[in-house]
């Protein structure tokens, strides 16, 4: 079974893209501490699509508090220079507020 709970802070603002085809997809990085006492944390990278894409971009930014559900996906590239590189990254599937909402219009999540 691959599924994954994270929660943490965005590092920085949701960047939102648009496939060609017009699917939106937002990328972004979240730090996560981790169980021990040392002062560590971990950076995953999360994708999310449609309206969960939507959703990050419009209400979340950089030092928001979040909770996201999905799925661990490593996949293969080409660098702009040729070489193969793996990336592996969280593919979102719930994207939830972790801490007080700016203002009453947002909703708590969005599932993708």
């Amino acid at each position: 079974m691959n599924n994954v709970i994270i929660s943490g802070r965005l590092t920085a603002d949701p960047e939102l893209k648009h496939t060609p085809n017009n699917v939106a997809v937002c990328t972004f990085i979240v730090a996560v501490d981790r169980a021990t006492k040392d002062d560590v944390a971990d950076f995953p990278v999360v994708v999310a699509w449609r309206q969960t894409a939507e959703f990050v971009a419009r209400y979340l930014s950089k030092g928001r508090r979040v909770m996201i559900r999905g799925e661990i996906r490593t996949r293969n590239y080409e660098d702009k220079d040729g070489n193969k590189r793996k990336a592996t990254e969280i593919q979102a599937d719930r994207v939830e507020f972790a801490d007080s909402p700016k203002n009453d219009n947002q909703e708590g999540w969005q599932n993708g």
